[in-house]
């Protein structure tokens, strides 16, 4: 049985992370550390939890312990900076949930995210955790850099093609789209409800955070080809799709692509290949990441969603926290004889 401590648990994510620690069979306790929310109770945040779990009183994150077994850093980009050489001087396990720590380059993450990275000795230590991606060896490491909510469902979407049919790709482009609470809790005008509502429209255009994120890792996949991304902003507050083409020198037999993918998650259990295109509504409140591709002449087309709190976020991270320990990957997600823990 281990401890863990949730900094910045008072977020959208850290409610998924509590929900998750609460239903874990090896989490003995857990303690929120939080900012503003320091000497208030979690229920007082999350009503919704009142008599679900302990209602216990959060911790200012200036005293955080470094008593625990395992620490998740559910903090805005820059903040983890502050934490995580401590916990990995003294050994603990680490799951950050933000970006300062996925990039493998300290120029690439200052360009991007536009601060100095303060300790790029442990961008070499960390491992990025797609967790349903059966090449990474968690064997003997503490660290852990949870990839973004599109990351997430971009490269689960596009590492089976790359892994399979490399040397035929031209090019790939992805359009995906987020529910609102991708940009966390804090208030702004564009994403009020009146503002929102029957509205798309894309931002950060060659410029969001996420896109080297995803072409890092398809270069380490083998990728050498053009890429493109845009993201786009749905009048919804939970969720994220992507729409990913793949133009091809020439074409695969369909049943070469299905057996890639079949292949490649064969021991993935929060992974869902679908005969059609999968629905938004599918995922919400889950851990699983719904697929579709579509095959004709040189032109692949995937399209895949998530929750971007669950799967791109804490979900993905209780998923990681396992690996890290050697246990069930799906220990605190789904519970032998629990068909769905309630995590919304």
């Amino acid at each position: 049985m281990i401890s863990v401590g949730i900094i910045g648990g008072s977020g959208y994510t850290g409610k998924k992370l509590i929900r998750f620690c609460a239903a874990h069979p090896f989490i003995e306790e857990y303690k929120i550390y939080g900012n503003n929310s320091a000497g208030g109770k979690i229920c007082d945040i999350f009503p919704e939890l009142n008599e679900v779990i302990e209602n216990s009183v959060i911790e200012s994150i200036e005293n955080v312990s470094y008593e625990h077994d395992a620490y998740f850093i559910a903090l805005p980009h820059g903040e983890a900076l502050n934490y995580v050489p401590a916990l990995f001087e003294r050994g603990k396990k680490i799951i950050d949930l933000g970006g300062d720590y996925r990039l493998n380059s300290p120029e690439l993450y200052s360009k991007w995210y536009g601060k100095k990275h303060n300790s790029p000795l442990l961008l070499k230590e960390k491992i990025y955790g797609l967790a349903d991606y059966s090449g990474t060896d968690y064997s003997e490491k503490n660290f852990v850099a949870n990839p973004g909510c599109y990351p997430t469902a971009v490269l689960l979407s596009l590492l089976p093609v790359v892994k399979s049919f490399k040397d035929k790709i031209l090019s790939v482009s992805v359009a995906a789209y987020s529910g609102t609470s991708g940009a966390g809790k804090t208030p702004k005008l564009e994403l009020l409800m009146s503002e929102m509502d029957g509205d798309v429209s894309a931002y950060k255009l060659n410029s969001h955070q996420h896109q080297p994120e995803i072409l890092q890792q398809l270069n380490e996949a083998g990728f050498d080809s053009p890429f493109s991304f845009a993201a786009h902003l749905l009048p919804a507050a939970v969720g994220i799709y992507a729409t990913s083409f793949i133009h091809l020198k020439s074409s695969v037999e369909e049943k070469e692509l299905k057996n890639a993918f079949e292949e490649f998650y064969k021991d993935s259990p929060f992974i869902r290949l679908r005969e059609a295109p999968p629905h938004l509504n599918w995922v919400t409140g889950t851990n699983f990441c719904d697929i579709n591709f579509s095959m004709k002449d040189k032109i692949i087309i995937i399209t895949s969603a998530i929750d971007n709190l669950i799967k791109g976020a804490g979900g993905q991270a209780m998923q990681n926290m396992n690996k890290l320990f050697g246990w069930d990957e799906k220990s605190g997600i789904l519970n032998q004889g629990v068909k769905n823990v309630q995590i919304y």
